[in-house]
């Protein structure tokens, strides 16, 4: 398979290069098991145009002008804000005109947000795809047309494969490996490589403090409120009644704000206060679900399940802060 990856100012380095890697290690261990067989894959690092490119952080790196492939993969480009995305994509038109040619006849992926580049050059209009969680939501309020799946590390649609947040390079690289290479070769390079081969999911490692969404005065004040008291039980005429509105004029102006209800937003931050307290407490699960409103376990067990994709008891298993003072 001839991969083009595509670098253009201003994108991650690391997913550029961490996926011809993982692709190099691929041909590597396939010519040490068929030494008189094809390495499965060529790669090349391509620009717009042959020439130097500037990356996230300032390194330099020199391209290729595009040749033919059969993938074309796009990596993210750094964002600091939900303004720099709109600022970003207005520099790219050379870039979206490629990836618009490549989707018309070749395949095409892309790595963290790397989709929201495919988003705007118009080819995701009518299908699936994921994004980094953390511009999921920003994502989906750009692009009504694509159906955003913000747990999901990989999405198909057809010809195209998303994959989700930085390291999801790893992902996409084992993914194409099984495709054109078969499951075992995938499995060694995921063995030689530290990369787990099982399908994951997003929801595991989201945090909303650091998700990249429109500040809206009303949301952002409702939020406040309801953080202030999130061990109350959730009533929506009390909401209602400290902001001088209806119920339903509050529904619809947080729903249009948002996409999303008062309830389901009071829902994620307990849960990311319930994950904060197993990471960095002793406290047992019925305490913590106490500290987030809960008084029902299991209810808060489900809910917190249903948000990780992990049991609380297997979340701090898997994130319970280490001591680094033993090493």
């Amino acid at each position: 398979m001839r991969v083009a990856i595509l670098a253009y100012d201003g994108c991650m380095g690391a997913e550029v290069l961490g996926l011809s890697d993982i692709l190099l290690v691929a041909n590597r261990i396939s010519m040490m098991r068929t030494p008189d067989a094809p390495p499965p894959f060529s790669v090349t690092i391509i620009g717009t145009r042959a020439g130097q490119v500037r990356l996230a952080g300032g390194t330099q790196l020199l391209v290729a002008a595009p040749s033919p492939f059969d993938l074309l993969v796009v990596p993210a480009f750094d964002i600091n804000s939900a303004d720099d995305i709109a600022s970003a994509l207005a520099d790219l038109d050379e870039e979206k005109a490629l990836i618009r040619r490549a989707a018309g006849q070749r395949k095409v992926a892309s790595i963290c947000g790397g989709s929201l580049l495919l988003a705007d050059a118009g080819i995701l209009d009518g299908r699936q795809a994921t994004t980094a969680w953390a511009f999921a939501g920003e994502m989906a309020r750009r692009y009504p047309k694509v159906e955003v799946i913000p747990d999901a590390v990989l999405v198909r649609a057809g010809e195209i494969v998303t994959s989700g947040a930085f390291t999801a390079y790893g992902d996409l690289a084992l993914q194409l490996i099984r495709d054109c290479a078969g499951t075992s070769l995938a499995r060694a390079v995921g063995r030689f490589s530290l990369i787990d081969h099982r399908p994951r999911s997003q929801a595991t490692y989201l945090d909303r403090r650091l998700s990249h969404r429109r500040r809206e005065s009303f949301a952002r004040a409702v939020s406040a409120w309801l953080e202030q008291r999130i061990t109350e039980r959730y009533r929506l005429e009390t909401l209602a009644e400290a902001f001088n509105l209806s119920s339903r004029t509050l529904l619809r102006k947080f729903r249009a704000e948002t996409g999303r209800s008062p309830l389901e937003l009071l829902q994620d931050l307990r849960v990311e206060k319930a994950k904060l307290l197993l990471e960095t407490t002793t406290l047992g699960v019925a305490q913590v679900a106490s500290e987030v409103g809960y008084l029902d376990v299991a209810t808060f067990s489900r809910l917190f399940a249903r948000r990780t994709q992990l049991t609380p008891a297997a979340f701090r298993k898997r994130f319970k802060a280490i001591d680094v003072s033993v090493f």
